[in-house]
């Protein structure tokens, strides 16, 4: 029975889409079963970070076939559908259709984890998610450590609780940089959530993400220890 992992946050550009995506090769690595769900309706861009722009995903009898990039990892996302530089331009009905299929008519076979991107804030996609997805593991928040950030981060955890998803933790991105440092456990202190651990500003993160590739992927180990660490807190208690 799969465990459905939600990658949020409360603002974006703050790096939630690499996380999913790393989060999800890494257990693949480790030898799971795994698909990635990308719900972020104007935005998805898990294909891209997994190099695969321009392919399409495909139906037949009212069921979506997920892109296989392994027999263990497996991909749905609306950029399967859209053309790449098409808006997606939908009120909140169209959206919630949208991720209701992307939820209950993906064939997935048989899965240990689902990684779900979700967008960024608090909105219609969210709610949709949260009410279609079945076995909710919990929720990941990425957050950045500057003061804007912080307080969306609060606004996501806000909404965890008030939907009764459980919160597995968050964890500090493009920390050690320009951005500072250590904020975000002292938020987690004060919320009394997990605070998983953080993610380096890198050029590597930059690079591979560029290329296509998850950056766990790259030969930067101290990276991948970093990163490694936050995947064992994640699924401790699987």
């Amino acid at each position: 029975m799969r465990k459905s992992i939600l990658v949020m946050s409360g603002k974006g550009g703050v790096g939630k889409t690499t996380v999913a995506v790393n989060l999800a090769y890494s257990l693949f690595l480790k030898g799971f079963k795994i698909g990635i769900l990308d719900v972020d309706i104007h935005g998805p861009n898990v294909l891209k970070m997994l190099g695969y722009e321009n392919v399409k995903m495909q139906m037949k009898d009212e069921k979506i076939f997920p892109l296989v990039i392994d027999e263990r990892l497996k991909v749905a996302s609306l950029a399967g559908f859209v053309e790449d530089n098409e808006a997606v331009i939908w009120r909140g009905p169209k959206k919630h259709g949208a991720i209701k299929q992307l939820s209950q008519d993906v064939e997935w076979g048989e899965l240990d984890f689902l990684v779900v991107d979700f967008p960024p804030g608090t909105g219609d996609e969210h709610l949709s998610a949260a009410e279609l997805l079945n076995d909710i593991y919990g929720a990941i928040i990425v957050s950045t450590p500057q003061k804007v950030s912080l307080m969306d981060m609060v606004r996501s955890i806000d909404f965890c609780n008030a939907v009764n998803i459980p919160i597995i933790g968050a964890i500090e991105n493009m920390s050690d940089g320009i951005f500072g440092s250590g904020t975000v456990e002292e938020k987690c202190n004060l919320e009394k959530i997990r605070f998983l651990g953080k993610i380096q500003l890198s050029k590597t993160i930059v690079q591979k993400s560029e290329d296509g590739e998850p950056f766990i992927t790259s030969d930067d180990n101290s990276l991948k220890e970093d990163f490694n660490k936050i995947v064992q807190a994640i699924t401790s208690n699987c």
